[in-house]
């Protein structure tokens, strides 16, 4: 398994890796499978590209992109420290290798190393228990709950909300 950063040149397969995962785990993300489809290859070799707002992630195996991390800095002066953590799948046939484990920790690796910048954040859907172990195994932290966050096909969840010092 190999961790790096993708580039434009990743564009097709980062396109079916994410969209397999919100095809597979909808209720994990906020984006549909229909709205990401939309998005052109144009569009997502600009989100791969080196001067990126993002960086995305992905863990490698046998030439198969099969796990993606997005990380995403903060631009306002004030909230400069903070990295978001986005879009982290793992594709089914890929869970319990260790993959989620070494993108979230290469994820932390890589932002920590960015001057200026304290913590991680990420939230996590309320049905998305595995996801929330795999962050927290990783040195992440519940530190509050949002109720009725995201109500999608007549349900209602709640989000986890999680930190993670540098």
């Amino acid at each position: 398994m190999q961790v790096r950063r993708l580039t434009p040149g990743d564009a097709p397969a980062y396109r079916v890796a994410r969209l397999a995962a919100l095809q597979t785990d909808p209720a994990a993300f906020l984006m549909t499978a229909p709205e990401f489809a939309a998005q052109t290859e144009e569009a997502l070799a600009a989100r791969l590209a080196p001067d990126a707002a993002g960086v995305t992630l992905g863990a490698v195996v046998d030439g198969q992109l099969l796990g993606l991390l997005t990380l995403m800095r903060e631009s306002a002066p004030p909230l400069a420290h903070r990295v978001n953590v986005y879009g982290v799948s793992v594709a089914p046939q890929a869970r319990g290798q260790g993959l989620g484990e070494a993108l979230v920790r290469a994820g932390v690796t890589l932002a920590c190393s960015w001057a200026g910048v304290t913590s991680l954040h990420l939230a996590v859907m309320d049905t998305q228990d595995a996801a929330r172990r795999l962050y927290e195994r990783c040195g992440f932290r519940v530190w509050g709950t949002q109720p009725d966050a995201v109500r999608r096909d007549g349900r209602v969840h709640a989000e986890h909300w999680l930190v993670l010092e540098c």
